[in-house]
């Protein structure tokens, strides 16, 4: 039996309501040779039960149970199960393109240097409509103080990445008898961009990204009410475990990379509506450095603005303000 080209990983917890319509874009993708392993995270709705009856029609589709190990530990499991030369992950409430996956296989097949293609991303609602926002990161020339920074892959169903990346980072814990681990399954936060900088600090594997947004990210009303302390506090853990790698490197790095983490969970914080919060990140960001306001003024001062509109005149003014955004973006 011949292997397949590309694996697609989608880790499965809960979410029964988005799975059949992320199968569905995966299902349809133009490149013909790849295989979908969904990783049941221990779920506990309906999610089961759809993936069994995807996998019986489809035999391109295999389904792996595991007791719940958060998303570093599906992805791995996923990993370790994965058949292609390519791998790539589609979160259950996301959606790829049609295209996206023969578009990353013929970025690597070309660019030998490249370890992980990725695309920008579009945004989508809870009904899967386009909200009119995208995610349209640097593309090219990327260092590992850009990923330390900015983390240009943007969201975990962004990237397309060759087995022979993890096949360079992965470990295997004491405590693990069968399993490497690629991703670090002791963060439930923050395990994206802290397997990124690995692979940027510890291998040659170049980063490098394609213009279209092949990736629609779901924002949900829901998400948005983010532990922002747990997420600076996942983010700092990052920084912690992976200094001693390039000591040098977080010495220089650290502070400006922190301010924009900070200011990226202010954004999040106004997006909430949380106006204490919100003001305090964007106060501690521009505490730490400067580099954002420098590098990124207008979105560094529309991200202060806005979080001192809603310090002063609360949430209304904001959702006039998003509502106003949001109109003027579908006319364009």
């Amino acid at each position: 039996m011949t292997m397949p080209e590309a694996s697609i990983i989608v880790p499965a917890f809960n979410v029964a309501a988005t799975l059949q319509a992320t199968l569905a874009s995966l299902q349809a993708q133009t490149h013909g040779d790849f295989e979908i392993i969904i990783v049941l995270d221990g779920p506990r709705d309906e999610t089961p039960r759809l993936a069994y009856e995807a996998a019986a029609s489809d035999p391109r589709i295999r389904v792996i149970a595991q007791e719940n190990r958060g998303l570093a530990g599906a992805r791995n499991t996923g990993i370790q199960a994965a058949k292609g030369a390519y791998i790539g992950f589609c979160d259950a409430d996301d959606l790829w393109l049609p295209h996206k996956l023969s578009t990353h296989v013929d970025h690597l097949a070309a660019n030998p240097n490249v370890g992980i293609s990725y695309s920008a991303s579009a945004f989508i609602d809870d009904s899967g409509s386009l909200t009119g926002l995208a995610m349209r990161p640097r593309l090219t020339e990327i260092t590992a103080a850009h990923v330390f920074r900015r983390n240009p892959i943007g969201n975990g169903s962004a990237p397309v990445i060759r087995r022979a990346v993890f096949d360079a980072i992965a470990w295997r814990p004491d405590h693990e008898a069968e399993r490497d681990w690629c991703f670090d399954e002791t963060f439930r936060q923050s395990e994206d961009i802290e397997c990124w900088l690995r692979i940027a600090l510890t291998t040659d594997w170049a980063f490098e990204g394609v213009p279209e947004a092949l990736t629609l990210y779901r924002v949900s009303a829901g998400a948005l009410s983010a532990d922002t302390t747990r997420q600076f506090a996942a983010w700092e853990r990052m920084v912690t475990k992976l200094e001693p790698l390039a000591p040098g490197f977080f010495a220089a790095q650290t502070p400006a990379a922190r301010a924009y983490q900070l200011r990226y969970l202010a954004r999040r914080a106004v997006a909430d509506r949380r106006r204490d919060d919100a003001w305090r990140l964007a106060v501690r960001s521009l505490r730490q450095s400067l580099t954002p306001l420098m590098d990124e003024p207008r979105k560094t001062m529309t991200t202060l603005a806005a979080a001192l509109a809603l310090r002063l005149a609360g949430p209304r003014l904001i959702d006039r303000a998003f509502a106003l955004l949001s109109h003027s973006v579908r006319k364009a």
